[in-house]
């Protein structure tokens, strides 16, 4: 659509078609008239238009039928409806059929260029949010790598390095702080690699000291007491795939050498057997430690490191990726609407705020936490501050009524809470009034009528 604005005008009226297509006119839209709902149906086929001015009692058509018929047909336009013989069960049936407002006649024209205002407001937010699911899903397919999100300029290269190593064998050391996300790299590259075998994760300090070898490379029948039977190792298991050996500063030094020489000769011997056994095993190991520091306290094999160290992927830390935090908000904020089938929306803007200035000592995975316990305590359908975590400051407090509001009286109690409501829908929706308004479940100019009351100094 052009940058011009087209309002269509159904009324069977021919005066206030005039009167309408002049005010509009000198508002600069381009007006088009029709004087019943089959008319005005014929020109939507004709034309896209903006909004649509529909009087209810028409001949032909009348506007409630017009409004079915719109539906029916996919009609996008901001329809509003007007009536000289309105009540408000007339407003709410044609609202539940479709329409967007409803003004009733006689009325004045800035009434009209603020119920314009209003819908071009509301057409605005459609595009924007219509925009931005598009940009999101560009994103999730442009600024992802396997399981990951992100599009900040670290995480970019993160995930560069990451897919150019995957086609290859070669050794990869991930690093970065518990949460970052260590593991869905490796995942990623494994997915990427092209490899036919398994991904097998292991977390070498989960394993006790005295199992850790037998778990890695299996044992024999008879091996030890106990051993009744032959047992693969993890090696063996992830044949022609990837072994994905986490906190692999944890390994104790005697498995260390060990490991060292799976690596060198590409085999493994399991405990009791007579002859090694050839792997085909891509390894790809992770630490949150500073391994070089550990080489030098003596703690870990320097020969090890190097041979781990082949390509190095460090993940940087949330806080010094910002930027990536409202995406991966959206992004969990989704995946938890699905699995918990919640009415949740969206985020408020105040909430992000929050989330994008905390400094996420457990990484995304803290995030994630976080916006699932958002979206399972959330009472209205956006995240508000007061549901996300008590880290974050914002509590909610169970207190008696009067403690709350500070006055037994009814009708300050009443201004008080209208008040804290209108704040509290203002702060979610960022300042945008429309919205907040519909939060708050009543109609635009109750609301600027309100905001107008609280501000006056004098009330």
């Amino acid at each position: 659509m052009s940058n011009k604005r087209w309002v269509l005008i159904i009324d069977d009226e021919e005066n206030m078609r005039h009167m309408l297509s002049s005010v509009l006119g000198r508002l600069g839209y381009t007006v088009q008239a029709a004087e019943n709902g089959q008319a005005g149906l014929e020109a939507l086929q004709q034309q896209d238009f903006d909004v649509v001015l529909c009087d209810i009692r028409m001949p032909e058509m009348d506007g409630m039928e017009f409004l079915r018929r719109a539906n029916d047909k996919g009609i996008t336009a901001t329809i509003i409806m007007m009536s000289a013989f309105g009540s408000m069960d007339t407003a709410l049936a044609a609202i539940r059929l479709g329409a967007y407002d409803y003004i009733s006649k006689p009325f004045k024209p800035d009434e009209i260029e603020l119920t314009l205002r209003k819908a071009e407001e509301r057409e605005k937010l459609r595009q924007d949010n219509k925009a931005l699911r598009q940009e999101l899903a560009t994103l999730a397919g442009e600024c992802s790598f396997g399981k990951m999100v992100g599009r900040s300029k670290p995480m970019q290269e993160v995930f560069a390095l990451a897919t150019k190593v995957a086609p290859h064998s070669t050794t990869v050391l991930v690093t970065g702080e518990s949460g970052t996300g260590k593991e869905l790299i490796a995942q990623g590259i494994h997915a990427l690699s092209g490899r036919k075998g398994r991904f097998v994760p292991v977390n070498c300090g989960g394993l006790p000291e005295n199992l850790i070898e037998s778990e890695l490379f299996g044992y024999k029948k008879g091996a030890f007491t106990g051993a009744d039977r032959d047992r693969q190792g993890l090696f063996p298991a992830a044949d022609k795939g990837t072994l994905f050996l986490d906190e692999i500063g944890e390994l104790p030094i005697a498995l260390q050498v060990k490991l060292l020489r799976v690596l060198q000769e590409e085999e493994v011997q399991p405990i009791g057997a007579a002859v090694p056994q050839k792997i085909d095993v891509r390894i790809i190991a992770a630490t949150a430690r500073d391994l070089a520091r550990e080489v030098e306290k003596g703690s870990f094999r320097q020969d090890l490191y190097y041979r781990l160290n082949v390509v190095h992927i460090h993940v940087p830390p949330l806080r010094e990726r910002v930027g990536d935090i409202p995406m991966l908000s959206e992004f969990f904020l989704k995946r938890y609407i699905h699995r918990l089938n919640s009415p949740v929306q969206s985020i408020a803007p105040a909430a992000l705020s929050l989330l994008v200035q905390y400094a996420w000592p457990g990484n995304v995975r803290e995030l994630e936490n976080a916006i699932e316990r958002a979206v399972v305590v959330a009472d209205k359908n956006v995240v508000l501050p007061e549901n996300l975590p008590a880290v974050f400051g914002i509590h909610r407090q169970d207190r008696r009524l009067d403690d709350v509001l500070g006055t037994f009286s009814i009708k300050q109690a009443q201004r008080i809470m209208e008040r804290s409501l209108i704040t509290r829908a203002l702060e979610a929706t960022g300042g945008n009034k429309s919205r907040a308004a519909g939060l708050l479940e009543i109609s635009y100019p109750s609301l600027l009528s309100k905001i107008k009351e609280f501000a006056d100094p004098d009330e």
